[in-house]
């Protein structure tokens, strides 16, 4: 039988955060949610035995405040499209959607969302490095901020905080197909929205409960008719028989109509050697997570062999819509290569 997802009919709320406004519109949101006060979030989202994979069938929304260092700088694995102040926020943890490859299930111990509600305090902390150098800032990185807009309106907090900063350049990056509750705003050169893009056969197969390709599509083109900068991730690529026709048929897709593109990133699926064991035990009979991956550095991937195949032909058939010197691609090392 299959189980109906239900968001949030549990909410959990820090005592410390009861009062905070964040915290009152959200659960003006949700009034039929049963509310349970904490002393602290990690009661709950670091509990002993659970299980990731079931609490993603109705995830639970923790309300928290989130303390110590909350700027950090990005990850090895990430791309930093040629930026040396390369940071990322994580003012959400998890996602709503359940993504068979994702890496959170191997971070975190449990699929439960913990929303951060004092969002001033990382604007505190953006504000303190931007008095030393300019900043490229990743504002979604462990979660999808846009799919969640209609429960948090992180997304408009952050773009208005943008606007005034001219060396804070923010990415925005999604799955999903909420762009439409922004399209009030006006573009601005430092804020740029980048969607994840996946073959259709890939998104029903690995990615569950996210926009369906041609809804991103659609949204990107929204977003390049209204002048907003919009990045291409083709990122993860995952390995299938047809590999070459599907994403051949989805680049085609993006661009059978003009569409104005700033650049594109592509990279392969990877993953840290710890995370991939974690994510294995929740989900022990999938093909995608089993798949022979090459270790190398602490980190999993096809290898250099397909990995060099998979990233050429996509950047091969890219090349006919976009300027390589705007196609980055993930190559295994710090930097990006073009």
């Amino acid at each position: 039988m299959e189980i109906k997802r239900q968001f949030f009919s549990h909410i959990y709320v820090e005592r410390q955060v009861l009062h905070h406004p964040e915290t009152q519109k959200i659960l003006e949101r949700f009034p039929l949610s049963e509310k349970v006060y904490i002393s602290h979030y990690k009661d709950v989202f670091n509990r002993k035995h659970q299980s990731f994979y079931c609490q993603k069938q109705s995830p639970a929304l923790v309300l928290a405040r989130k303390e110590g260092r909350l700027v950090y700088s990005g990850a090895p694995v990430c791309q930093s499209f040629g930026n040396h102040y390369f940071y990322y926020t994580s003012c959400i943890m998890n996602c709503i959607y359940d993504c068979e490859y994702c890496y959170l299930q191997g971070m975190y111990p449990s699929g439960n969302v913990v929303l951060f509600v004092n969002l001033e305090d990382i604007f505190e902390e953006v504000d303190a490095l931007l008095l030393k150098h300019p900043v490229y800032l990743c504002v979604s990185y462990d979660t999808d901020l846009m799919a969640l807009e209609g429960v948090a309106g992180f997304v408009r907090r952050w773009y208005e905080f943008a606007a005034d900063r001219p060396n804070l350049t923010i990415e925005i990056r999604t799955k999903s197909g909420a762009f439409g509750l922004l399209g009030d705003l006006a573009p601005l050169p430092n804020v740029i929205f980048a969607w994840t893009l996946s073959p259709q056969m890939i998104i029903e197969k690995y990615e569950s409960h996210t926009a369906s390709a041609a809804t991103r599509i659609a949204q990107i083109r929204q977003a390049s008719d209204q002048g907003f900068l919009v990045r291409l991730c083709f990122d993860p690529l995952i390995y299938v028989e047809n590999f070459r026709e599907v994403y051949g048929e989805l680049i085609r897709q993006v661009f059978a109509q003009p569409v104005s593109i700033m650049d594109a990133s592509i990279g392969v699926f990877r993953v840290s050697v710890d995370y991939l064991k974690k994510m294995r035990r929740q989900r022990p009979a999938s093909p995608l997570l089993w798949y022979p991956f090459i270790p190398e550095d602490g980190v999993y991937h096809y290898g250099h062999s397909l990995s060099a195949r998979m990233t050429g032909a996509v950047k091969e058939m890219l090349k006919v819509y976009v300027d390589e010197d705007k196609i980055f691609v993930w190559d295994g090392g710090d930097e990006n290569e073009k």
